[in-house]
């Protein structure tokens, strides 16, 4: 395990838990790139090269990938439905991202990457499923505006690359990952529906006050992917022989968000009176993933039930908030 590993977003949620990922598979010479602080990140191992960079810029992305001989993009301005909805700009303008690491690998910072991964979003699919309807990669391609257009771009830009300088690329279009860790304080309104809903169930129970309010009519449809999954399948996907066409990873697990409250009332040990916010951010009424090229490609698919993750999810927060 001798390669150097460069993970860009490693402050991140999902990025921090694939450092950690890879140092649990063996690997130690890691790069980990994010563009705040160190000491801001929300998972950092003193036993990997640390940098504070800001990857828009090209000169930062020449420093990131020196020397690299697999990269892992996560780097972007994510957060949930809310957040990415009220920020359109700064989500597009993670694409400098992208083009910037790609140019740099091109243009001879790098001797030959044995591997180019970029985290995508099931954002580049239509807003217009419908209920029961598993989404495939060569379905009809319509981006929500800002964060999607900004994925959709970039998928475009990686296989440009990787069939005009032959850089083997891979792309994994994830659907809403959750897990321990994408909860923090002062991050409120980033965070994703399956942890925005623990943390509100934990208040609810921590306070007495047994309600809840859900955005929309809780009728959405969505698969929620568990972050250690998430990063399994990214892992595999880059040490497959798969190049360049995108890829779905999601939970084969289906349900509604008032399911998903309901789950939550049975770990949390208590009942909640609904009200629902008809004007608040939804994002798209129906989604789901359709497995089948993940599952062709890596034999493979994700295994975390949603109970199994809203448990951990839920306790982390729970206890947590009690610490507060």
């Amino acid at each position: 395990m001798s390669d150097k590993v460069v993970v860009c977003g490693a402050g991140g949620f999902v990025g921090g838990k694939l450092v950690e990922f890879l140092l649990g598979k063996g690997y130690r010479d890691i790069r980990a790139v994010s563009f705040r602080p160190v000491e801001q990140w929300l998972k950092a191992f003193a036993s990997v090269e640390n940098i504070q960079l800001d990857l828009r810029n090209y000169n930062a992305c020449k420093i990131a990938v020196g020397g690299a001989t697999w990269v892992y993009n996560l780097a972007a301005k994510v957060g949930g439905i809310g957040y990415i909805q009220k920020n359109k700009t700064e989500c597009m303008l993670s694409s400098l991202i992208n083009t910037h690491l790609l140019q740099a690998i091109a243009w001879g910072e790098v001797a030959a990457v044995a591997g180019y991964f970029f985290a995508s979003s099931a954002c580049v699919y239509p807003t217009t499923s419908k209920a029961g309807e598993l989404i495939k990669e060569n379905d009809l391609i319509v981006p929500s505006d800002g964060y999607g257009i900004e994925k959709f771009f970039s998928e475009r830009l990686c296989a440009s690359f990787s069939e005009e300088h032959n850089i083997p690329i891979r792309v994994a279009r994830y659907h809403t990952v959750y897990g321990p860790g994408d909860d923090i304080k002062g991050r409120e309104g980033k965070d994703h529906a399956p942890s925005a809903l623990c943390r509100k169930v934990a208040q609810a129970k921590i306070s007495g006050q047994h309600e809840i309010n859900i955005w929309g009519d809780g009728e959405q449809t969505r698969d929620f992917l568990y972050v250690n999954d998430c990063v399994e399948a990214t892992y595999r996907l880059m040490s497959s022989g798969c190049n360049s066409d995108p890829v779905n990873i999601g939970s084969p697990e289906i349900v509604t968000i008032n399911q998903m409250v309901t789950m939550l009332e049975e770990i949390a040990g208590i009942h909640l009176t609904r009200f629902y916010s008809s004007a608040a951010p939804t994002g798209v009424q129906h989604r789901g993933s359709d497995n089948t090229r993940l599952k062709s490609i890596l034999k493979w698919e994700p295994t975390t039930t949603l109970y199994e993750g809203l448990s951990a999810t839920y306790r982390n927060i729970y206890d947590g908030m009690l610490r507060a």
